[in-house]
């Protein structure tokens, strides 16, 4: 079965190492969130490919959820005894692919395709494509003024809340090399327990993606990253309660309106109601085996 699965970080990127475990070779096209990009001393950092990256190839760090495993984190502080920023948290392994991807797009390669070279380089079948090669970026705009997405998240701990989340240069932003051609082929589109706001909504934001999702005759899974009404890690609680009025899976639901067909929700949320049927199972991915069984009821929702 040939699966597209649109993804953020962390819980995203588990669950499209669970679908990458139990389909086969080649049949997964992941298609990863750029809204969150950054230079960081000078590096291009895409936090969403790189945490999608090193989990599919078992190189992420399982308890942070982000990262390297065995990281270390000397050059960043050598960095900071300089007198050089030192919020954004790299690490030594870390560094090395943000130099590879630094280097490739100054020498005029996409990051679409220096993403493919990555990956081959990994030995993975399954493709992973960030949703635009064009300058995209999420903003919050917040009562204390409008920040960047990670300068919120990670510099003020996304301690404001925020009244709307923009996409700046969405309407410019054409979908990289082979984003459609994908999700035309797919059989399943999945969207991943990613925040709809600033993770799924940036990829949705390139219009002629969620034009094209909403064009095609195939079912559209997605998958909520509520359990209990409550956000696993990070603010999206917080945002659905402000921007949505809840965190039912209708609330969530409804962030995708006109695009999925079934949404997934976690036990502790049903019984719920929603304009679109509800699957229920466990999602928390504790391990590689949760995130596999919840791949599996992903792809039964299809039947």
């Amino acid at each position: 079965m040939r699966v597209v699965c649109l993804s953020g970080g962390v819980g995203g990127a588990k669950l499209a190492r669970g679908l990458h475990d139990v389909l086969a070779p080649g049949e997964l096209t992941v298609i990863g969130n750029v809204g969150d990009d950054l230079e960081v001393l000078g590096l291009h950092v895409s936090p969403d490919l790189d945490s999608i990256l090193y989990a599919l190839t078992s190189l992420n760090d399982e308890e942070r959820g982000w990262g390297r495993g065995d990281e270390t984190w000397r050059t960043l502080e050598s960095a900071k005894a300089w007198g050089g920023e030192g919020w954004f948290l790299l690490g030594d392994l870390d560094l090395g692919l943000h130099l590879v991807r630094t280097q490739a797009l100054r020498d005029g390669e996409t990051l679409s395709a220096v993403t493919a070279r990555l990956t081959e380089r990994a030995g993975l079948a399954t493709r992973l494509v960030p949703a635009t090669d064009d300058p995209l970026r999420t903003q919050v705009v917040t009562p204390d003024g409008p920040f960047s997405f990670q300068e919120w998240f990670v510099a003020r701990q996304h301690r404001d809340e925020v009244d709307q989340v923009l996409y700046e240069g969405a309407y410019a932003a054409r979908p990289a090399a082979g984003v459609l051609d994908a999700i035309r082929r797919a059989e399943l589109l999945v969207f991943a327990p990613s925040n709809p706001y600033v993770s799924i909504g940036p990829i949705l934001a390139v219009d002629a993606i969620r034009a094209t999702i909403a064009a095609q005759g195939v079912r559209c899974v997605a998958v909520s990253p509520l359990i209990g009404g409550r956000a696993v890690k990070g603010p999206l609680d917080r945002m659905l309660t402000r921007m949505s009025g809840g965190t039912t899976p209708a609330h969530v639901a409804d962030c995708y309106k006109g695009l999925i067909d079934a949404l997934v929700i976690d036990r502790a949320d049903a019984p719920g109601e929603a304009p679109v049927p509800l699957v229920v199972t466990d999602t928390l991915m504790v391990d590689r085996d949760v995130a596999r069984r919840l791949a599996e009821t992903v792809l039964e929702a299809t039947r």
